[in-house]
């Protein structure tokens, strides 16, 4: 076992992409915290705010709703990514190459690069609809999906993804400095987007709050009439479930793989609570100040941020994200390098970067944000299921953990049917029945862990030397 171990390439640059993080290499929990921060109070709040109103969510339900899913988030992260990333300290990638094997895990790299790609492409597309604003740089989203904004517009994009590459590119330590710099700051910005739009609609009391939202929602469905009508419950999924693919599908075991000690994995609680929380309802406000002093429902972040609070609004949405995109190209990049084993880092988050960047020329995707959250979800976070299996359960059943690297096979079957086959009956209850995306992560999740312990009874052969070892 430690002449198989040894045969593992060196990282490059210090970011361990395919060996255990040293002792040397560990981190305090401050970092953490900020680039918690930083990611989760994020450019993208300003559209997914907007759209809870959009779609007709009372204000009651979002408040307790998103108080309930982000704990339930925050205690996903501390009890279900921390123990497994501390103990194994390897990128998601590399722990899962050694479960399902270099082959099996290439397919998984390329859907899981491309779906963050996709993500970090609408923290572009808001960036970009901020600097726009000074510059009368229409944000216009088109009736077709795949259709580019005007040229100008793709112009900005391309300017902003280049900038937000080359960070990210610079590995984890740069991407935790800066959001530990922004972060702060924004989280104020936020709260006074908040603040402010209070008093643009003369609110003072919470009975003329809820009037205003209510003024707000009717218009909005009178303008779409089929518009989604969100309630509690999905309210609780979604605030839970929208980073699935971070904590159900153990993405996150890249950046606590870098932990100290446990209490890092409380982090995401400030990203959750003045991010998802609070950046939420805020944004939602200026959509309603923007209704009832414009009769104007597009949720155009830059201008809504214009409006409220002029150029520290605009600012506060370039590098809200900035600081989003980052590490979520960071983690696009270390998908793709799985890939290619024998590339860079840095050629990989580029061409990561890249990628978002096409994404995020195309305006009509970052509308879409409610819907896509949910979906990467379900496709990203049934893979993580096979990991904690493999983690707690498969000596237990007397297999053999880490399959793929301890018997020398490149492809276990046992992991792709296990997550393809969960994933795909979610795809099409999501595509084609219209069931509410977030409803499907869990069952996925638990669907493809079952299905994966059972499939590996038929797949797996013993591995002897490994067998003696457990024994003992």
């Amino acid at each position: 076992m430690a002449e198989m171990d040894a045969t593992i390439e060196t990282s490059s640059g210090g970011e361990y992409e395919r060996e255990p993080v040293p002792k040397s290499a560990l981190m305090g929990p401050g970092k953490f915290w900020g680039m918690y921060a930083g990611e989760h109070a994020a450019g993208t709040e300003f559209m997914i705010g907007p759209l809870f109103l959009g779609a007709g969510a009372s204000l009651q339900d979002l408040i307790l709703g998103l108080l309930l899913g982000n704990i339930l988030a925050v205690l996903t992260w501390r009890y279900l990514v921390v123990p497994i990333a501390m103990a194994k300290r390897m990128t998601l990638y590399y722990q899962l190459e050694r479960i399902a094997g270099g082959s099996m895990v290439k397919i998984y790299n390329v859907v899981n690069g491309v779906l963050f790609c996709f993500l970090a492409g609408a923290m572009v597309t808001v960036s970009a609809s901020a600097v726009g604003v000074p510059f009368n740089i229409n944000y216009t989203v088109p009736d077709n999906l795949f259709a580019l904004g005007e040229v100008s517009f793709t112009m900005l994009v391309v300017m902003v993804g280049v900038v937000m590459a080359i960070v990210a590119a610079a590995g984890y330590e740069t991407v935790a400095r800066v959001a530990n710099l922004a972060a702060p700051w924004m989280i104020a910005i936020f709260a006074a987007c908040g603040i402010v739009s209070l008093g643009q609609m003369e609110v003072t009391s919470y009975a003329s709050l809820t009037e205003n939202w209510n003024n707000a929602i009717e218009f909005v469905q009178g303008k779409n009439p089929n518009a989604m009508q969100l309630n509690f419950w999905q309210i609780v999924l979604f605030a839970w479930l929208c980073n699935g693919a971070m904590h159900f599908g153990m993405a996150d075991l890249t950046i606590f793989r870098f932990a100290r000690d446990k209490s890092s994995g409380w982090a995401p609680a400030i990203g959750m609570f003045l991010g998802h929380y609070m950046a939420w309802i805020a944004a939602a406000l200026l959509l309603a100040v923007q209704i009832k002093l414009s009769q104007d429902a597009t949720p155009n972040p830059g201008r809504l941020a214009w409006m409220s609070l002029g150029w520290t609004g605009i600012l506060c949405v370039i590098i809200a994200g900035w600081t989003t995109a980052n590490p979520t190209i960071y983690r696009a990049g270390l998908a793709f390098q799985g890939l290619f084993p024998r590339s860079s880092r840095v050629s990989m988050t580029l061409l990561a970067g890249a990628v978002a960047t096409i994404a995020g020329a195309f305006p009509n995707l970052s509308g879409k944000l409610l819907d896509f959250v949910g979906t990467y979800g379900t496709v990203l976070g049934a893979m993580g299921a096979v990991i904690v299996v493999d983690f707690y359960l498969m000596r237990k059943f007397g297999l053999t953990d880490e399959y793929a690297a301890k018997s020398g096979i490149t492809f276990n079957s046992a992991v792709l049917l296990a997550w393809v086959l969960p994933v795909a009956v979610g795809l099409w209850l999501i595509f084609w029945q219209g069931v509410f995306a977030a409803y499907l992560v869990i069952p996925c999740w638990f669907a493809c862990g079952i299905l994966y312990l059972i499939l590996s009874k038929f797949v797996q052969h013993p591995v002897p030397e490994y067998d003696q070892l457990a024994s003992k």
